[in-house]
């Protein structure tokens, strides 16, 4: 198995598994624990330490996997909306894979639906109905 596909599989169980209430629940266990052995250690430099190093640690780990199911989440939904796109009857190809677009490009189009969104709405103000398509 080479690594992507590794790091992948690592990525969505591990997402998995931290999104649980028991995970959850695990991960305030040891806070309280850390808590009721303070006067135990005198709530010393070393106490404090091994709780900031433990949750840095674990927050810099986990902001990649999370980044990495968000990323693959995000491309399935978009892949998900170009086929809803490509299969509407009257749907603007055009419209497909927005997200790789420039900047401008994407503002231009968004400038465009806000529009047609005004227009509708103004329409509906003047009891149109709030149906069909812009050319129809």
């Amino acid at each position: 198995m080479h690594a992507a596909a590794w790091y992948s599989r690592f990525a969505k169980g591990a997402s998995r598994y931290c999104g649980r209430p028991r995970t959850f629940t695990l991960a305030v266990t040891v806070i309280l624990v850390w808590i009721v052995t303070g006067p135990a250690f005198g709530f010393s430099d070393t106490w404090q330490l091994v709780i900031n190093t433990g949750t840095t640690i674990v927050t810099f780990l986990m902001v990649f996997l999370i980044q990495n199911t968000q990323n693959r989440d995000t491309e399935a939904i978009q892949v998900k909306l170009d086929e809803l796109i490509r299969a509407t009857k009257g749907a603007h190809n055009a419209l497909l894979d927005l997200e790789e677009l420039e900047e401008e490009a994407l503002d231009a189009f968004r400038k465009r639906y806000q529009a047609l969104a005004m227009m509708a709405r103004t329409e509906l103000d003047r009891g149109a109905e709030d149906t069909g398509t812009p050319e129809a």
